[in-house]
């Protein structure tokens, strides 16, 4: 009988280095195939003289871009932080001085500033929920083949953006409503938004149906399938009209200066300084038609104080809406891509 030579089994700690040594091997065959492989295409990685320049051109362009977008900003901010006596004689210009916050704690005293600016907060929030809201739910009606005469109300929604009846019917029909010095005049007539509409309308449709239809066939009804499947899904577009409508809502101020001259409880913060602009342009023209050096001296103080809270007030009015975007950035790009086109 021949003898048989029985191979010894290798122990679970020889697998281990042997397994330890291929993989070591592996990685030592990765980074010299990765060495070869670069100095083989050294090369077309190298940057030449000419590609250098141009990049020294293109980051000097848009650092110099970005410095000219933000400085405005930090004028106006460094003005409000420095003491008024140099503002007034024009000697901040790069760098605070003689800082202090006596401006803005003079806003938070001011009953009007205050009144203002709860009127524009509210304006925004109520008046960019409901236009977020109904956007949502009409884009989505208007998806739907089985809606009454779809395509007539579509088309009617898009007509309205090309045509316009004027301020003066505009503001007629406005007062026959009963929407003169009244706060709804802010909310209701935004509610509905073509633009706005035609984004969601678009991005829904890029949703695939079978989600709407494997809901139906659990029994789902349109309003049920709105809330709990169109809606989570249309987060990224929902966030980017919330911005639109969060920024026509805080900076527009031509309604509130129609709308409502006997409602100054009513105006928001963009009129508020709307009239402060106007005030301090009214003072200047009358020092520059010589007065008394008493009367002068008055409106010397009233014109720089107007300077101050002009500036005051811009950073106030400037600063919520900018607070928005950090939230929103991440949503904004895609909604507007995914909304954009029909894929």
């Amino acid at each position: 009988m021949a003898d048989i030579e029985l191979k010894k089994k290798p122990s679970m700690d020889e697998e281990e280095q042997l397994v330890t040594k291929q993989r070591k091997d592996e990685l030592k065959q990765e980074k010299k195939n990765e060495k070869e492989y670069y100095k083989r295409h050294k090369r077309m990685y190298k940057l030449t003289a000419g590609d250098v320049i141009f990049n020294i051109c293109n980051y000097t362009v848009f650092i110099l871009f970005t410095i000219l977008c933000i400085f405005p900003f930090y004028y106006l901010f460094i003005n409000t932080i420095s003491s008024n006596d140099l503002v007034s004689k024009g000697l901040i210009n790069f760098i605070p001085r003689g800082l202090n916050i006596d401006n803005y704690l003079s806003l938070l005293k001011a009953n009007e500033v205050g009144q203002a600016f709860i009127v524009s907060i509210s304006r925004t929030l109520l008046g960019t929920t409901l236009m977020v809201a109904a956007s949502a739910l009409v884009g989505y009606l208007v998806t739907k083949q089985q809606m009454w005469h779809r395509k007539f109300w579509y088309r009617f929604l898009v007509i309205t953006m090309y045509f316009n009846a004027g301020t003066i019917p505009w503001y007629l029909n406005m007062s026959m409503l009963g929407l003169t010095n009244n706060f709804m005049a802010y909310i209701i007539p935004g509610i509905v938004a073509p633009y706005n509409i035609i984004l969601v309308k678009t991005y829904i449709e890029s949703i695939p149906a079978e989600l709407e239809e494997s809901a139906f066939i659990d029994g789902a009804g349109y309003w049920t399938i709105f809330r709990k499947v169109i809606w989570p899904l249309c987060t990224p577009i929902l966030a980017t009209i919330a911005i639109f409508g969060a920024v026509g809502h805080w900076n527009s101020f031509t309604d509130s200066l129609i709308l409502m001259q006997d409602a100054s409880h009513l105006f928001t913060l963009q009129h508020r300084l709307y009239l402060y602009l106007t005030q301090t342009s009214n003072i200047g023209a009358l020092m520059n038609q010589g007065v008394s050096s008493v009367v002068g001296e008055q409106l010397m103080q009233s014109a720089l104080n107007g300077k101050v809270i002009k500036y005051t007030i811009s950073m106030v009015s400037i600063i919520p809406i900018l607070m928005v975007y950090p939230f929103m950035q991440r949503y904004y790009v895609k909604g507007i891509m995914l909304g954009a086109v029909k894929g």
